[in-house]
């Protein structure tokens, strides 16, 4: 007996070119409209600053300087803010990836009561806005004796970088089976070897990519680091408003210190931006 073959439809390669390019005007447009704010920022810190605030810019560079960055160097102290930012930043880095990786670990391997509770809050928690909790923690940190401290400006930023880092990494922990464990328990290892020889490795790009968003958002915070430290303790993102004064902005000076503060982040991208993507990757789907 023969047997009957039907022909699937087939779509046009004319259609697929089509289809292809389509998508790739899409990503170009995309790419334009999320790139042009980043290179208006570099254009303008390297243009003169009279040409900042030409009412008739150009979009093409007109003339390349680098007087905005000496300006933005000697109007405060630049070296000061950038090494509390950095302080600050890599602590809650730090601080959250330990402390996250314990709960998230907890919450993934071990059923105990109230477990939903604690999941169902770690959600709550990151749909509070930031503003309408700057008075009851500028009165608590008051009462602690950490107002206008980076210890302070460290627990309140771990308040809100933690939720999300708990819950990113449960995901990974989630897609990681339980049977390489027990393997590993079944040839000797003890619980925390077991995770320490085989879970920890392919936590590895996931733990990358959440340190650098955990990272990213306490570098870039402005509201929590202005309310809660003085000038003198001021971290880089609260320093550039020293460019805003009573005779206007200097808007050239500052899209330079904004240049060399985006420097660290740039740089931090592209030392992990393998392990960065294969753990946004591995962690797309959670259990």
């Amino acid at each position: 007996m023969s047997a009957l073959t039907t022909d699937a439809p087939r779509r046009p390669a004319g259609g697929r070119k089509k289809s292809k390019l389509g998508w790739n005007l899409v990503g170009l447009l995309v790419f334009i409209v999320v790139g042009f704010p980043l290179y208006w920022m570099v254009d303008t810190a390297f243009k003169p600053a009279k040409d900042a605030i030409d009412p008739d810019p150009s979009l093409l560079p007109t003339g390349i300087t680098l007087d905005n960055f000496r300006r933005a160097l000697d109007i405060a102290d630049f070296w000061g803010p950038v090494g509390r930012s950095l302080i600050v930043s890599l602590s809650v880095v730090v601080i959250g990836i330990v402390v996250g990786l314990l709960a998230a670990l907890a919450i993934s391997r071990f059923a105990f009561r109230g477990r939903k509770i604690v999941i169902v809050g770690i959600l709550a928690v990151q749909m509070v806005p930031l503003v309408s909790m700057i008075i009851p923690v500028f009165l608590l940190l008051n009462d602690l004796d950490q107002y206008d401290k980076l210890s302070g400006l460290i627990i309140t930023y771990l308040t809100f970088i933690l939720p999300f880092t708990v819950w990113t990494l449960r995901g990974f922990i989630v897609n990681i089976p339980k049977e390489l464990e027990e393997a590993a328990m079944v040839d000797g290892c003890s619980r925390t070897g077991a995770f320490i020889r085989v879970v920890f490795p392919l936590l590895a790009p996931g733990m990358v990519a959440t340190s650098v968003y955990g990272f990213i958002q306490a570098w870039n915070e402005y509201l929590y680091a202005l309310m809660l430290l003085s000038q003198e303790h001021q971290t880089a993102t609260v320093w550039l408003g020293n460019f805003t004064t009573k005779h206007g902005t200097e808007y050239a000076p500052m899209m330079a210190g904004a240049t060399m503060m985006a420097v660290p982040i740039v740089v931090l991208f592209l030392l992990v931006q393998r392990k960065m993507a294969a753990g946004l990757t591995a962690g797309a789907v959670k259990g």
